[in-house]
Parts: structure tokens; C-alpha cells; sequence
């Protein structure tokens, strides 16, 4: 019986040249697509061609495809409809444009507000001794209550969370809480588009009357705008969910749970909106079934984010290895073969995230993107699609 063929292309998040892992080590690494964006141009400002073309023939020149753009930003004004928004989105269109000429026609992006993931340490030592990013409840309620000093922010906790945090922030050292503020607004790995605390203040409280419900309305208005552009150019675009999946800072989180996913794809009816199935994400709340969401939505997944997350308490998880944690991850593959049948080209995935492991001889210092750790993903999952077929 010859051996069943699982649809999938192994991928690799790439931060473009400044990236200390090259794109011959990704190659070396076995994976065929990067995964990258125009981490150089200011959010919000137009994608230009040239600049588009100059990235895909530095990847296509290593052998390789560009597979995804991760990420094309949404701009805050356009999240929160303010100052010239409707211009940001006519940028936003142009951006898809020049893509799609240039033959890059997923994207992969995300609706949270102000912060993309957002970890509370990003060198968390795990039982084996590699380093994790991790996210601690009682740790954020300490940043929000007694450093952003958010308004009526103690409300939003237990009282029982408010005490252990008041505790931590007593016992703590200055170095620890400057460590923690540069963990919370630093920004992302690949851009210097952070915050100060004073920007990253002001950031948090232009959402402060902007509620679920009002944001999602902000949303349906930019993907009026968005996906007929995306079905003319052939482009799928894959919101990523929230990470952590539940609300932080008071800010608005639309895209948390199975219900949130289907009230987001709901708001435009086309194959074109999709999702990006990030089992991190999803899973580090156990009250999602990532396998049934997997299922349920398997024909509006366009791009994977495969990692594993392991839960120490209320809205408190590390990131675990690929294999091992809260997530199935054999059954997921199972369903994303499903949900490769039948299309024209290999749905993409990538390792998501790694640990640090063997820290001097490391190529990489972006958090979450070590060479190493997500090496040791990439060949786990290779291995189990491997031993998934028949």
C-alpha cells in the first residue's frame, strides 16, 4: 500500500537579514518556506514593491519560497477608529497588492489591541534546564496594579491574586521590576517598535470605553474593506488568535475561544477569511478544545502555528516542548491533513516558539525564536507527520 502524503509545508519564522539565524541555517534545518514580514517599514506605512521583491529574491536565492507574511500589522488607529484611519486601510490595501504581484498571498495577522503575545518572562528555567517563555497571572496583576497604575484595574482581579501580587511587588527587587517592564513593552522580536511606560500608558487607555462588543464593530468595518481585496488578488488572510487567550489590561480580546473564532468569521462570509491555528495560543486556556476547534474550522485554516503549553495555575502556563503539554498534538496533525485535502498548494506550518537550550553555542537572542529549541520542534513534528502517514 503506498504511504499516504500529509499536505504540509514545513515553515520557518524568519526576521529578515538582521535575523542571527540565516537563512542557510534554515535551510539546513530542512524546512522549504519562510514565514517573514517587512519588519523595517513603520506600521501602518505602505509595503512597497521593490522592497518586496529585494526580501523574496534574498529567500528564493537560499533555495527557499516565501510562504507567509507574518505579519502584515493592523495600525491602533484603525483598531480604535481614530485620526485618519480610513487612510490606514487604503495603505493596508495597497500593501495586499503589491504582495499578491509579487505571488505572496497568505497573511497571517492578529486584532490584539496595543500587544501582540505577551509573556511576563521571557527566561522562565524549566525541570530539563532550557529556558521557556512564560505567562504568570499574578505577575501581570502586579505590573497592571502597581507600575501602569491602570484605573480601575484591581477589579479585575480576585482578591486573593491582588494579595499574592502586592506581595510580589514588595518582595522584588528594582532590577526585577525593571526586567519585568522591559519584558510587558519592549515590543516583539524583529522590530524596535516598542513603548515607553508613559507611550505604552496612553496606548492602553484610548481602549478604555471601547468595549468587545464596539471593537468588534471596528473590526467588521476594516474586513469590508479588506476581504473583497483579498478574493480579487487571491489572497487568504488568517487572523492568529489572542495570546494569552483572555482579557489583560482591561483591553478588548475578540478572538480568545471557539466563540469568539466563529463570531470573528462570521463577520465577512468568505473562504479568503480565515484563521491562523495557533495550538499555543488556544491552548493555554484549558477550557479550549484545540482538537475541535481544529476540526470545526479545518476549511478556513490557512497557516499553523504548532507549540504546546503547560498550565501551573489560573491563567498561568510556560511553554512546554512541541510533544509535550496540554495540547493533542497528533490529533491536530490528523485534522490538518483533513484540512490540506484538496487544496492547490501545502497548507504551511511552522515550529512555534522554542526553548533555550545550549545557551552559549545559540544563534539566535530574539525571545521565543531560538535556532536550537525550535530546531528540536521542527524535527519532533517532522517525525510525528512521518509516523502519521500509512
Amino acid at each position: 500500500m503506498p504511504q499516504k502524503t500529509i499536505g504540509l509545508e514545513e515553515t520557518w519564522r524568519w526576521y529578515g537579514p538582521n535575523d542571527p539565524v540565516k537563512l542557510s541555517y534554515i535551510r539546513q534545518a530542512g524546512a522549504t518556506g519562510i514565514v517573514t514580514a517587512l519588519h523595517q517599514v513603520a506600521i501602518g506605512a505602505v509595503w512597497q514593491r521593490d522592497a518586496i521583491r529585494a526580501r523574496k529574491e534574498d529567500i528564493e536565492h537560499h533555495g527557499l519560497r516565501w510562504s507567509v507574511v507574518e505579519s502584515l500589522p493592523i495600525h491602533e488607529d484603525i483598531k480604535t477608529q481614530n485620526g485618519n484611519f480610513s487612510d490606514l486601510i487604503e495603505n493596508y490595501k495597497t500593501s495586499m497588492e503589491n504582495l499578491a504581484k509579487e505571488g505572496v498571498k497568505t497573511i497571517c495577522y492578529n486584532v490584539m489591541p496595543v500587544l501582540d503575545w505577551t509573556r511576563t518572562d521571557l527566561d522562565y528555567t524549566v525541570k530539563d534546564g532550557s529556558s521557556a517563555l512564560n505567562f504568570d497571572w499574578v505577575t501581570l496583576c502586579a505590573f497592571d496594579l502597581f507600575i501602569l497604575k491602570r484605573t480601575q484595574a484591581e477589579s479585575d482581579y480576585s482578591k486573593k491574586i491582588v494579595r499574592w501580587a502586592e506581595d510580589w511587588y514588595q518582595n522584588c527587587t528594582s532590577s526585577e521590576k525593571k526586567k519585568l517592564v522591559n519584558t510587558m513593552v519592549a515590543g516583539l522580536p524583529g522590530t524596535d517598535q516598542g513603548f515607553d511606560m508613559n507611550h505604552f500608558k496612553t496606548a492602553v487607555e484610548k481602549y478604555h470605553n471601547i468595549s468587545p462588543d464596539r471593537y468588534v464593530e471596528h473590526l467588521r468595518h476594516f474586513l469590508t474593506q479588506i476581504i473583497p481585496v483579498a478574493e480579487e488578488l487571491g489572497i487568504n488572510m488568517c487572523v492568529h488568535p489572542d495570546d494569552p487567550p483572555f482579557g489583560i489590561l482591561g483591553l478588548p480580546r475578540v478572538m480568545s475561544s471557539d466563540t469568539d473564532i466563529k463570531r470573528y468569521l462570521d463577520l465577512y462570509d468568505s473562504p479568503n477569511h480565515g484563521l491562523t491555528l495557533c495550538t499555543g495560543s488556544l491552548g493555554a486556556d484549558p477550557e479550549n478544545d484545540v482538537v475541535a476547534i481544529a476540526k470545526k474550522y479545518q476549511k478556513r485554516i490557512h497557516f499553523v502555528h504548532l507549540r504546546n503549553v503547560t498550565s501551573y495555575g489560573y491563567r498561568s502556563f510556560y511553554e512546554d516542548n512541541h510533544l509535550e503539554g496540554l495540547v493533542d498534538m497528533p490529533a491536530v496533525i490528523r485534522i490538518l491533513d483533513k484540512a490540506s485535502s484538496g487544496r492547490k498548494i501545502l497548507l504551511p506550518f511552522r515550529p512555534d516558539h522554542g526553548h533555550v537550550v545550549a545557551k552559549a553555542c545559540e544563534p539566535s537572542d530574539l525571545p521565543g525564536y531560538p535556532y536550537i529549541g525550535r530546531l528540536r520542534g521542527l524535527s519532533e513534528l517532522r517525525g510525528l507527520i512521518l509516523g502519521l502517514k500509512s
